[in-house]
């Protein structure tokens, strides 16, 4: 089979393009790898010269011993319960706001959309002396309260703005007949709406997941008992108990990280074309 000149060019950027790809992939995937291997090492194996990725035995029990050395499993089950709270809160305010943004007409609609955008460059080290005052004087402090309720008024900017611009390539038709058919706005939304943005909520709540899970800073800030902290909080907790036990560090850390790449394994497709057809919209 002979190809083109073109065409043979046109393999060999294709051909360049997958190397590349694969050489990020195994950086990305190397301190993964690392931090696996190095947990599952017996103590007496972590230093040796040269390095061995694989050394033998294979202490299995590492992870056990890890996950136990402090209570995990209610740190586990407390990130859970904020994170599903969380992405439920965002999920409903968000696309409330960014149904309303995206297909109702009203004055200064732009104008309070770009405000609403402006508030993406105010960072939370900025504002978190007064909500941490805020929720002292209402008695939220080390409750789960300040993380979640939050979401519940469409607290990210960035949410809202990716599920309007999803919203914007909605047709009118659409609406228009439903409203034909006797649907109100709140109809419509549930209806309608909704049913089609799909693919960008699912972009939402991945976002949201991963957010909640990798939190540090709030917790850290407005969480002080340890029965009520993340598993990010236990995971720093446990590095400042057994500082010198490496193996049964990476051991957890591994375990904590499985969970974000379980979920984007099974929820890419949608996150890839909510996110391929939310760039696509004017």
């Amino acid at each position: 089979m002979k190809y083109t000149r073109s065409e043979g060019m046109r393999w060999l950027t294709k051909a360049f393009l997958y190397a590349v790809l694969v050489v990020l992939g195994a950086a990305f995937l190397l301190p993964f790898a690392f931090a696996l291997s190095t947990g599952l090492k017996a103590a007496t194996n972590l230093f040796d010269i040269p390095l061995k990725w694989f050394a033998r035995p294979i202490a299995w029990t590492n992870f056990v011993e890890g996950w136990t050395a402090r209570p995990f499993s209610r740190f586990l089950r407390n990130t859970v319960t904020i994170a599903f709270f969380g992405i439920v809160g965002n999920i409903v305010s968000c696309s409330i706001v960014a149904y309303g943004f995206a297909r109702i007409r009203f004055a200064a609609r732009n104008v309070l959309f770009v405000v609403l955008l402006a508030t993406m460059m105010v960072p939370v080290h900025v504002t978190i002396v007064p909500l941490f005052l805020m929720y002292h004087r209402i008695g939220w402090i080390d409750t789960f309260l300040p993380l979640i309720v939050p979401s519940y008024f469409a607290y990210s900017a960035f949410y809202v703005f990716l599920l309007r611009q999803f919203m914007l390539g909605i047709p009118d038709d659409l609406e228009d007949a439903a409203k034909v058919d006797g649907c109100n706005r709140l109809g419509v939304y549930w209806k309608i709406i909704l049913p089609l943005c799909k693919p960008a909520l699912a972009t939402v709540g991945l976002f949201a997941f991963v957010y909640y899970w990798n939190d540090f800073f709030e917790p850290l800030v407005f969480i002080s008992s340890e029965a009520r902290k993340t598993i990010t909080l236990g995971l720093i907790l446990f590095r400042g108990i057994y500082d010198q036990e490496w193996h049964l560090l990476m051991a957890v850390t591994v375990i904590v990280a499985m969970p974000c790449a379980l979920v984007f394994l099974v929820a890419q497709r949608y996150f890839i074309e909510g996110i391929t057809i939310t760039g696509m919209k004017a």
